[in-house]
């Protein structure tokens, strides 16, 4: 039985008789590589975008979906590491250094940011994420048997980068390609320079070797994360051949897709039924679609439980200030007032699946009336420090139109927040925080105003 390697060259071999591709044929190709890289290396770490979505982001710049911004930006940021990588492999003149590989870092995690993180006595705590620098405390990953692993400590960080370093310059001539790309990713993996982004860094430069030696750059499948990480497991044991077999394996796969590109032969593979499944299931998602009861309805319930119980929480605090206060919920411009009541057993009823006729909001049976119009209201009233009476109103507003939702944060007849949004498309994480930091902003300041 031949070992992965063996086919490995047997392959790079026919790839290398059939170069130069004609320029529509590699054009395809890199289009391939570039999509399934930053997809599944992103994917493995938790991003959620679809594959069909990240087409649309890296092809489009569309950010059609519900999901966090960060992760938009990561994936434009991992698709510029990507960009870097090839042009670093392409220059004979510029070695590799650990410059290069903090600037990646600083490129894939665009900013700095908070993330929970383990103690190394098992604790949990938040610590804030700095880019392109090595770690200043200790990182570590808890194992399937419950223990911490703990990578180098960042005293050691620097010394075994340097070491990392000059191990690669001097096995880079002597080592076959796949075992080079592979050890220096697992190298790597075991100091864990940095404080995120160490797994996507180390994939960017198992692809920089590979690229250097004119291989196509291999795909770690996100679908194939247990046995990357069980080969990963073996490796620290000491048992680096299922690691380097394994990496072999995926090359194979990149190479016979090459040379089907050369040949000027399809590029599909079984994956990508699915693939084309959720781009045209993104795609349609983000065209214009009328108006429907359900639809209506999901609006609403997404906006009262995410954003406006979120903003009554920030009016909370300032409920303090003035003397009393009251909710007012407004359909179709018909007030319904609630004083000490919870409203999230006024608005409750059966879900769709069970009686959709008696699905309401505000006590209208969305299938009998036409919403055109919902308002959340908070009025507080007599502020406190003034000579005279002064009440604050703060309204949330959507108006449902044929094919969008238009909606409005106002206090008084103030619009302090605006935006629209296609049907089926909801508020991002982001968007939330927006409105509610906005809200905080503009009543401190105006309350402010008014007692001074």
């Amino acid at each position: 039985m031949k070992h992965n390697l063996d086919i490995v060259d047997e392959l790079y071999n026919i790839l290398i008789s059939l170069q130069p591709l004609k320029p529509e044929y590699k054009k395809r190709l890199d289009k391939k590589f570039r999509l399934e890289f930053n997809y599944n290396s992103n994917h493995i770490e938790g991003n959620t975008l679809t594959y069909g979505e990240t087409e649309l982001l890296l092809m489009f710049d569309d950010t059609t979906g519900n999901h966090n911004m960060r992760e938009y930006e990561e994936t434009k940021a991992h698709d510029v590491a990507y960009y870097m990588i090839e042009e670093l492999a392409k220059d004979n003149e510029r070695p590799l250094t650990e410059q290069i590989i903090k600037n990646l870092n600083e490129t894939i995690l665009v900013r700095p940011y908070w993330k929970d993180a383990i103690t190394s006595d098992g604790q949990s705590t938040r610590r804030q994420i700095k880019v392109g620098s090595y770690k200043e405390y200790p990182n570590s990953v808890r194992l399937q048997n419950g223990e911490i692993f703990e990578y180098a400590s960042p005293v050691e960080t620097p010394i075994q980068m340097q070491e990392l370093i000059d191990w690669y310059r001097d096995e880079e001539k002597g080592l076959h390609p796949i075992t080079l790309a592979t050890m220096l990713h697992y190298k790597f993996v075991r100091i864990h320079p940095f404080d995120d982004g160490n797994g996507r860094i180390a994939r960017l430069l198992m692809n920089y070797v590979l690229l250097k030696n004119a291989y196509p750059p291999i795909i770690i499948k996100s679908s194939d994360k247990n046995n990357y990480l069980r080969a990963l497991h073996l490796a620290d044991i000491g048992d680096y051949e299922p690691l380097i077999s394994y990496v072999a394996e995926q090359a194979i796969w990149s190479l016979e897709i090459s040379i089907k590109a050369a040949k000027g032969e399809s590029l599909d593979d079984k994956d990508d039924f699915i693939k084309e499944i959720e781009l045209i299931e993104r795609k349609a998602s983000s065209k214009s679609i009328p108006k429907s009861p359900r639809i209506v309805y999901d609006i609403f319930e997404f906006v009262h439980n995410k954003i406006w119980n979120k903003l009554l929480d920030t009016l909370k605090h300032f409920d303090t200030l003035f003397n009393e206060e009251k909710n007012i919920y407004n359909v179709n411009n018909q007030d319904q007032l609630f004083e000490n009541k919870s409203i999230l057993n006024i608005i409750s009823g059966p879900k769709f699946s069970d009686k959709p006729k008696e699905l309401e909001i505000f006590g209208h049976n969305v299938y009998k009336s036409d919403i055109k119009n919902i308002k959340w209201e908070h009025k507080m009233f007599a502020l406190h420090g003034t000579n005279i009476p002064l009440d604050l109103s703060v309204f949330f507003e959507i108006n449902f139109n044929n094919n969008n939702y238009d909606f409005q944060l106002k206090v008084y007849d103030v619009i302090i927040y605006k935006a629209s949004k296609a049907y089926k498309n909801f508020f991002l994480d982001s968007e939330i925080d927006e409105i509610n930091t906005t809200l905080k902003k503009h009543l401190l300041k105006y309350i402010q105003s008014k007692i001074d």
